[in-house]
């Protein structure tokens, strides 16, 4: 017999593509599109759910074809997704209500303001783990409900489903037959009891949100049902599904309490995972469910920086740097060091730990000798020194996480440079260990699926497919490290609504 395949489908922000694996967590072949952006007002951002399905048909069969394989070698469809972006959708005819809204979507800015003001963070976050923050997806759905002529009778006559884009996948793919998500998506909802482990009726009352149209919630390895046959020739078994940074966590193998992972792409994420503890944050970080697999959670305490790459777009976009961010590195590893330029690129205002939404960016100690170079290197140094917010804030909530010997597992495409991969551990203090192979969270959504199939025999077994590493430890001088964190935590004072 022929060793299982597993199909991977990665449904991003800016992208749909599929990754075919095989049972070493290999990849074989992968098939992409891009995923168009509309902004219909100012701080709004929305997909074109149908746009979506059709994408990821079209990318898996395109990525077993492109293997020269067959779709009867494909033994389960492992998905991830964009977190947080929610569709909702007409029962009887599949057809949503509206465009998806998507994760970085500010319109209930004002709702959660209301809310926070009411008193009400505290619950939402002992429930939730969370913040009231437009991100998450509670009040997104309610908006819909609210905004869409009709809806909410519709809603409450039982016609509409919601759900974020892999329940919206998952439902689309088996024809309608599965309605269900896994827990950590599920965990990212506003909506979900991480400690019960069921939808939450308090949360539910609170964003005026009816819970019959959320979907089933299920470990992350299982049965999410069959594709339709007409799709691919063949009923498929989907078997492993997870949030985009969750499945990265697996597919980093950071299955044990204390290891931990950054992806660093448009903004940057860290998770560290909890164990089965809920470890509730006191430094403004998110308590979120990694993984749930045989009934068992586990948890992770995640930071979320909204500017990384995007700073290193914005040198070639915006200061017209040459030579994209190949470029911009060659020139920011020619700054003078000494000079001590700060770039806080608080574009959109500043994530985790800090939460500030009127925050904007800023650049200070700038001298005569300064220039282009000096504040490209800002721009790296930026994202280390933003990391390097999030440890503290983890060493407080998570102290055993950063014992002796711990490491950050990165991926994402900062991660490609050898030069910022050592930057980072200089900034931080922390050791850095770069995988080889970048699509890790692909790898992990086909991982969840190989452990729902069997092709696993348990969690250790499938984490031992992680990708190799590059090991890169701090070599800049301790007192060097914290005067350079010293400035940079002035400057983000300077650039703080309210500091």
């Amino acid at each position: 017999m022929t060793a299982p395949l597993i199909l991977a489908l990665d449904q991003g922000t800016t992208s749909t593509r599929a990754i075919l694996f095989d049972a070493a967590g290999r990849a074989l072949a992968e098939a992409g599109r891009p995923l168009q952006q509309f902004y219909p007002a100012d701080g709004w951002v929305e997909h074109d759910a149908e746009v979506i399905f059709q994408a990821s048909v079209e990318v898996m069969g395109e990525a077993v074809r492109k293997a020269a394989r067959d779709m009867s070698e494909v033994a389960a469809i492992g998905i991830t997704n964009q977190r947080e972006t929610v569709v909702v959708w007409d029962k009887a005819t599949g057809a949503p209500i509206h465009r998806a809204i998507v994760w970085q979507d500010r319109r209930t800015a004002r709702t959660c303001e209301s809310l926070r003001a009411a008193g009400h963070e505290k619950r939402v976050s002992e429930i939730s783990g969370l913040l009231l923050d437009p991100y998450f997806s509670g009040t997104k759905i309610a908006w819909l409900l609210d905004q869409v002529e009709g809806a909410r009778t519709r809603a409450a006559a039982g016609e509409l489903l919601a759900g974020t884009i892999d329940a919206w996948v998952i439902w689309k793919l088996t024809g309608g037959r599965t309605h269900a998500t896994d827990a950590t998506n599920a965990s990212r909802t506003l909506l979900f009891d991480i400690h019960a482990q069921i939808w939450s009726e308090e949360l539910s009352a609170l964003l005026d949100v009816p819970l019959a149209m959320m979907p089933e919630v299920r470990d992350c390895a299982g049965d999410f049902g069959e594709t339709d046959p007409a799709l691919f020739g063949r009923a498929i078994p989907i078997r492993g599904v997870a949030g985009d940074q969750q499945a990265a966590l697996m597919g980093q193998g950071c299955i044990h309490p204390g290891e931990m992972k950054v992806t660093y792409g448009t903004g940057c994420f860290l998770l560290v995972n909890t164990g089965e503890t809920a470890a509730l944050s006191h430094s403004r970080l998110l308590t979120t469910v990694a993984a749930r697999i045989g009934g068992r959670t586990t948890y992770a305490l995640e930071g979320a920086i909204f500017v990384a790459g995007a700073a290193i777009q914005w040198l070639g976009e915006g200061l017209q740097i040459g030579g994209g961010p190949h470029g911009a590195e060659r020139l920011a590893a020619s700054a003078n060091d000494d000079l001590g330029v700060v770039l806080v690129p608080a574009f959109t205002g500043l994530g985790a730990p800090w939460w500030d939404a009127e925050a904007r960016g800023g650049i200070f100690g700038l001298t005569r000798d300064a220039g282009l170079a000096e504040i490209a290197r800002a721009a790296f140094d930026a994202c280390a020194l933003q990391t390097r917010d999030l440890i503290e804030a983890m060493r407080a909530d998570a102290p055993d996480a950063f014992a002796d010997g711990a490491e950050m597992r990165i991926d994402g495409g900062m991660s490609r440079s050898a030069w910022f991969s050592q930057r980072l551990a200089d900034l931080t203090g922390v050791a850095v260990a770069r995988a080889t192979y970048q699509e890790t969270t692909a790898l992990g959504a086909a991982l969840f699926a190989g452990l729902g199939a069997g092709i696993y025999a348990d969690v250790e077994e499938a984490a031992a497919a992680r990708p190799k590493i590059e090991a890169f430890g701090p070599a800049m001088a301790a007192s060097a490290r914290d005067a350079a964190y010293a400035r940079w935590r002035d400057a983000v004072r300077r650039v703080r609504s309210a500091p």
